[in-house]
């Protein structure tokens, strides 16, 4: 039984990198690395991209996600604007031992702020941190562009599970808080004023 209300769910989030970061959503299937803020997730196969349902537990309430992931294969830059035009959230994943996919961030921002709307959440995941002894992308030059473009950034690891609950329940808190204050601002639209140039000006406030 879902007890959240049908408008929160599911949530549409897509996946940039540039190579195969779906193994961290995999890695759930086998309940690996799951926290209780997770349940395991339900794969779907497309002809074009790759697709999870993943539900996840925030503020006491059940929502459910859906995610792209582009895998990083260049064929699917004809078809990313269609899903950036529709995603609630986009997660950018570079290698944090090849700082050549760091430098690809930038492109993939460009990408997202033309075709997403003002509204979508963005988060910025450094993968492989697991290899922390090979790090080609200083946590100084991770900060400074966090910053630059304010998107909230953290590591993981895909191959042992590090932060990957949390940089997905991250995200789906930010996009849940986003919901309530746009149908909270929704309710307050509803909020009638009437005047009676007659007998002066009188506010009702009805709540529809």
């Amino acid at each position: 039984m879902c007890f959240f209300p049908t408008p929160f769910s599911p949530f549409s989030l897509v996946i940039i990198s540039s190579n195969l970061f779906s193994s961290a959503i995999v890695a759930l299937e086998n309940h690996a690395y799951c926290s209780d803020l997770l349940t395991i997730p339900l794969r779907i196969v497309t002809s074009l991209l790759s697709a999870w349902i993943l539900t996840l537990f925030v503020k006491d309430k059940r929502v459910k996600l859906q995610i792209w992931d582009t895998a990083g294969q260049e064929r699917f830059r004809t078809i990313t604007s269609t899903y950036y035009r529709g995603a609630d959230g986009i997660i950018m994943v570079y290698d944090i031992t090849d700082k050549s996919s760091f430098e690809h961030i930038n492109d993939w921002l460009s990408e997202v702020n033309k075709y997403s709307s003002e509204d979508t959440c963005k988060l910025l995941l450094g993968n492989k941190c697991d290899m922390e002894d090979n790090r080609d992308v200083s946590l100084t030059d991770v900060q400074r562009l966090s910053e630059v473009i304010e998107v909230p950034a953290m590591d993981v690891s895909a191959k042992t599970g590090h932060n990957i609950d949390k940089a997905f329940y991250s995200i789906t808190e930010k996009l849940v808080s986003l919901k309530m204050e746009s149908d909270h601002d929704v309710v307050d639209l509803r909020t009638i004023s009437l005047q009676n140039t007659y007998n002066g000006i009188f506010y009702f406030n009805l709540l529809l």
